[in-house]
């Protein structure tokens, strides 16, 4: 019924209308010093293709590298604007270890949690430091959504993309002695009762998880604000929650669960890919797809920085995150994760971003969150 492509959300209808949330669909350039290398040949062209190119080769090695000597000085201070153990916290550190290990950066990326509001609390305080070259954070759809619930004063306009990583899907999960044995039955339950179900979610009411689990109701036929949605500060703390019996249900994303799914404290009943997922199939997990809900939502993340953040800190941090995609120590990290690369350099995701923002102030609308 529908079309997939890995860069695409899928939000299901809500109010009985099928909404599709465009991510992006271009492939993002293998090398991204390619563009710009291209401009420099084309920008002197002088009829003489070999002096051009002997031309070319000498700035390359060093006749005109003033950005590309740029690096930072001191350690980065790396943001994940929620509590330990949610989907930012998870690319901070994962990322962090990365770049540490493989020797990236001549400094740390020191990762750090500034929880509250949705992100709110975080990205003021990365407000803060316009023009400079840090800190940068972990972004992700609730950038767009929650400044669109009016919940914070900054939105994406007021930050300075770096670079888009990676994409994610939601999960389902309930304690291994729950009476739920699949979403059907979550949400046979709901419709039955609306109060009798909570879910908790690790962002904001309106934002990512809420969307997520009210677009796959809303695809089932419940009225998506019907959903008893519990926002906490992260997904380690929703999950924590689940596990001390305080809600009936958690959404969260698949690569923050990987620990509690492989050790059996939480069990999968619902994930949000197309095609099923090998590891979440052996703990029992189904795609919604397979238990007859039409529904798929891909999760984004990347990395943004400071209002008018340098160009040359931009490109430096753009290139560094490119070459870390392509490393043995990421590819091992995002199998284990269940992530997969979605590199856009920062004037694609900056556009990307505006994109989403349009979209998701449609899906909103429909669900009564914006007016």
């Amino acid at each position: 019924m529908r079309q997939f492509c890995k860069r695409f959300i899928y939000g299901a209808g809500v109010t009985g209308m099928s909404v599709a949330l465009l991510a992006a669909c271009g492939d993002a350039p293998e090398h991204p010093d390619e563009e710009n290398n291209n401009e420099a040949e084309a920008g002197d062209n002088n009829g003489n293709e070999t002096d051009n190119a002997n031309n070319n080769a000498d700035s390359n090695d060093g006749g005109n590298d003033t950005a590309s000597d740029w690096e930072p000085e001191n350690d980065v201070e790396y943001i994940a604007p929620a509590d330990a153990g949610g989907g930012w916290d998870t690319l901070i550190r994962t990322t962090a270890q990365v770049i540490q290990e493989e020797d990236l950066a001549p400094v740390n990326f020191a990762p750090q949690n500034i929880p509250g509001s949705g992100g709110a609390i975080g990205w003021a305080e990365v407000a803060g430091h316009e023009g400079e070259a840090q800190p940068l954070f972990a972004a992700s759809p609730p950038i767009i959504l929650v400044p669109l619930t009016e919940t914070s004063q900054y939105d994406h306009t007021d930050f300075t993309p770096v670079a888009n990583l990676i994409t994610d899907y939601s999960i389902v999960l309930v304690q291994p002695d729950s009476e739920f044995e699949s979403i059907v039955e979550v949400f046979e339950a709901i419709e039955e009762d609306p109060q009798s179900v909570s879910v908790g979610g690790g962002s904001a009411a309106g934002s990512m998880d809420h969307i997520s689990f009210a677009g796959a109701a809303a695809e089932f036929g419940i009225n998506a604000a019907d959903v008893n949605y519990v926002p906490f500060a992260g997904g380690g703390e929703a999950m924590t929650n689940l596990l001390g019996g305080h809600v009936d249900v958690v959404i969260t994303g698949v690569g923050e669960s990987t620990g509690q799914v492989e050790s059996g404290e939480l069990r999968p009943i619902a994930y949000s890919s197309e095609e099923p997922v090998e590891a979440l199939q052996e703990a029992g997990g189904e795609t919604f797809i397979e238990q007859g809900i039409d529904y798929t939502f891909d999760i984004w993340r990347g990395i943004m920085g400071p209002p008018d953040m340098p160009q040359e800190a931009v490109d430096y941090y753009e290139n560094m995150y490119a070459e870390m995609l392509e490393t043995d120590t990421w590819d091992e990290h995002r199998e284990n994760l269940g992530w997969i690369n979605n590199y856009q350099d920062s004037e694609e995701f900056g556009d990307f971003l505006d994109e989403q923002f349009d979209l998701f102030e449609d899906v909103l609308t429909e669900i009564g969150l914006v007016e």
